[in-house]
C-alpha cells in the first residue's frame, strides 16, 4: 500500500479521526482508572500493614483472587456481577432496572482490577521508608493522620513511582479488553476501521503506533517524576 493510500484511508476518509478518539478515550479511561486504582491500592496497603485481623484477612483476598484470576474473565465478572446487584438493588426499592454507563463501568472495573496490584507496589513501598523517620514523627508528637500525609507518604513515593509506572503501562493495554463488554476504545476503533476499508495490516499497525506513541509520552512522564524524586533521596552508588 503506498503512502497516498494511507493518507486517503486515515484523512480523506475520516478514520484517523475515529482512531485519535478511540486513542482519547483510552486516556481517559486509563486515567480514572489508574486514579481509583491508587485510592484502592493504597487503603488497602495500610489495611494489610495497620488493619485488624478481619480486615488484613480481606485485604489479602482482594489482592489473592484479582491477581490469581486472569483480567478479562475478572473484567467480564465484575461487569455483569456489578450490573445484576445494581439492577437487583434497583427492584428491591420499587425501581426499574436501569442502563449501567459503559465508561463509568469500565473506569471501575478496570480501577479494581488495578488496585489490587498498585496495593502490593504501595505497600513494599510503605516497608522501605526508613523507620527512624516515623519514629522521629513520632516523637514530636505528630498525630496518625499528619504522620501518613506529611511523612510516610512524601517518603514512599520514590519507591512506588517505579513499580506504579509499569503498572499504568499494564492498565493502558489492559484497557482494550473492555471491548468485550460493549465500550468501543481505540483497539475498538481500529478493529471497525479494519473490518470497514479490509486493511487490516494498515489499521492494526496503526492502532498498535498510538499505544506506542503513548508509552513513549508516559515514559518521558514517569522519568521527571523520577528525577525529581532522586533530587530528595538520591541513589547510592
Amino acid at each position: 500500500m503506498s503512502f497516498t493510500d494511507i493518507y486517503r484511508l486515515l484523512i480523506s476518509d475520516g478514520w484517523g479521526k475515529s482512531l485519535v478518539a478511540g486513542m482519547v478515550t483510552t486516556l481517559e479511561i486509563s486515567i480514572l482508572a489508574f486514579a481509583l486504582g491508587t485510592v484502592i491500592g493504597l487503603i488497602v496497603a495500610l489495611c494489610k500493614l495497620k488493619g485488624p485481623r478481619p480486615l488484613i484477612a480481606c485485604a489479602n483476598a482482594y489482592t489473592t483472587l484479582c491477581r490469581a484470576i486472569p483480567e478479562l474473565l475478572l473484567i467480564l465478572l465484575l461487569y455483569y456481577v456489578g450490573t445484576d446487584a445494581i439492577n437487583l438493588l434497583m427492584t428491591s426499592i420499587g425501581r426499574g432496572p436501569v442502563e449501567v454507563n459503559g465508561f463509568a463501568a469500565a473506569v471501575v472495573v478496570l480501577g479494581i482490577v488495578s488496585g489490587a496490584y498498585q496495593a502490593e507496589v504501595l505497600r513494599g513501598a510503605i516497608l522501605a521508608v526508613n523507620p527512624g523517620l516515623l519514629e522521629a514523627a513520632r516523637a514530636y508528637g505528630m498525630a496518625r493522620g499528619k504522620l501518613l500525609f506529611r511523612v510516610t507518604l512524601p517518603c514512599m513515593l520514590p519507591f512506588a513511582v517505579g513499580g506504579l509506572s509499569n503498572l499504568w503501562l499494564v492498565l493502558v493495554k489492559d484497557s482494550a479488553l473492555i471491548s468485550v463488554v460493549g465500550y468501543g476504545e481505540l483497539l475498538t476503533a481500529g478493529r471497525q476501521a479494519a473490518a470497514s476499508t479490509k486493511h487490516y495490516l494498515t489499521f492494526y499497525l496503526a492502532v498498535g503506533a498510538c499505544y506506542y506513541l503513548i508509552t513513549l509520552v508516559s515514559g518521558v512522564f514517569f522519568k521527571r517524576i523520577e528525577n525529581r524524586f532522586e533530587r530528595w533521596m538520591p541513589r547510592q552508588a
